[in-house]
């Protein structure tokens, strides 16, 4: 019998709320994690024997408190906190009338098959929604349910290509670069979240559920966001300007004299103060960069100044000195220093959870939500393979242990 850790009481605004989150990988699961840890009680529906893929993406692998392998990757655990498993195996017939049952018990369905995949066992949208016209179904797909591409599986890796951030990335002149996360994939589970949250409040106002057709390459056009709207206001693609600003100048990085910086000037009078700073202020009234538009124009010319100025002075100097003026710039963190940071670490976004299997707290990240009067909590730590599988029978459905044992028996869960 798996291990239970009872869990902390619910703060969050969707207390009440239940998921039943058949998605893997990582878009579905980000977004069922932005549910459960708003306050939602998310049941994380997995193959028997096999579960989540992102279980065995790695190393590294989360270890016990005697320093031996849990099984458990690092990917895993970035997107599946506040959730419990269950497994179950959906193309057996009895595991599809199982799930029937659970989404009569639930509030929202998320799922992440490619397009068609559930309606083969009687689980898509137009098989559940009259039964249940409650129920707030959502799937995500790399393409969406319609369109030429609707069949094709989507992987984030192609759509930051197809969808044109690789294009914007990188170095002028150099190879196209995605992104260091799978931001794609994130995106499509953070707009997922929102679209959930809208038809859980219609829901709420008419009774009626409905479907929510989230594709991959959709929200990464979304996200292109100003440099989209460069293109379609003047029909001429945003250049690529690697750590520059196709706008705004100077907005870059910049090697001081022991390191790198962000220098992110925002307007003339900020300029002109860095100017001051720099022991240049003749430079804010020259005409070439004496405006933003000018130094736009004069990008070189601009950056070449600016640069040989920052070269004579340390990091610090530039972050202390311009910090007090007002002028924006800032270092350029490595992963342990982010979480080293004070800020970071006041704002709470290093959390310790206890987890059965290491037998010990894992660290995570932690939600950026801050609500005053219904917070995020932090209930679960990433779940084991099935490990809330009874305990989620008996809530859900009241189902009696002889029946429990029989489907897990029949190999249904």
């Amino acid at each position: 019998m798996p291990k239970h850790t009872p869990a902390p009481p619910v703060t969050g605004p969707l207390a009440g709320v239940r998921v039943l989150d058949m998605s893997r990988v990582l878009a579905g699961p980000s977004c069922t994690q932005i549910l459960g840890d708003l306050g939602a009680d998310v049941v994380k529906v997995e193959k028997p024997g096999q579960g989540d893929d992102t279980r065995r993406w790695g190393p590294p692998y989360l270890e016990d408190a005697d320093g031996a392998p849990t099984g458990e990757s690092s990917y895993y655990l970035s997107a599946n906190r506040n959730k419990r498993s269950l497994t179950l195996d959906f193309t057996k017939p009895e595991g599809q009338a199982l799930a029937r049952r659970l989404v009569g018990h639930a509030d929202v369905l998320v799922e992440n098959y490619r397009t068609g995949t559930l309606a083969r066992y009687g689980l898509g949208y137009d098989d559940l929604h009259i039964a249940y016209p409650r129920l707030v179904y959502c799937s995500i797909t790399g393409f969406g349910q319609t369109g030429p591409y609707a069949t094709r599986a989507g992987y984030d890796f192609m759509v930051q290509g197809m969808g044109g951030i690789m294009s914007l990335t990188g170095e002028p002149g150099g190879q196209p670069m995605k992104t260091g996360v799978a931001i794609a994939d994130l995106m499509a589970g953070t707009y997922a979240a929102i679209g959930i949250l809208a038809a859980l409040r219609h829901r709420d106002l008419s009774g009626r559920g409905q479907h929510l057709d989230m594709a991959l390459l959709d929200t990464q056009v979304a996200w292109l966001s100003n440099a989209g709207q460069y293109f379609l206001t003047s029909g001429t693609p945003v250049p690529r300007t690697g750590n520059g600003h196709p706008t705004i100048v100077p907005y870059q990085t910049f090697e001081a004299a022991d390191g790198w910086i962000i220098l992110a000037v925002g307007n003339d009078e900020q300029f002109r103060r860095f100017c001051t700073f720099a022991g240049r202020p003749e430079l804010a009234d020259d005409p070439r960069f004496a405006t933003n538009p000018a130094r736009v124009g004069n990008r070189e010319a601009t950056v070449a100044e600016v640069a040989a100025l920052i070269r004579r002075q340390p990091a610090a100097h530039w972050l202390e000195g311009l910090e007090r003026l007002g002028v924006p710039c800032g270092p350029i963190n490595d992963i342990p220093a982010v979480f080293a940071d004070p800020q970071v670490q006041a704002r709470g976004m290093r959390v310790s959870l206890e987890h059965d299997a290491a037998g010990r707290p894992v660290d995570l990240i932690g939600s950026p939500v801050r609500l005053s009067e219904t917070p995020v909590n932090y209930r679960y730590a990433p779940p084991t393979l099935g490990q809330h599988t009874e305990a989620v029978l008996s809530d859900w459905l009241h189902m009696q242990p002889d029946e429990v044992a029989r489907l897990r028996q029949t190999g249904v869960i």
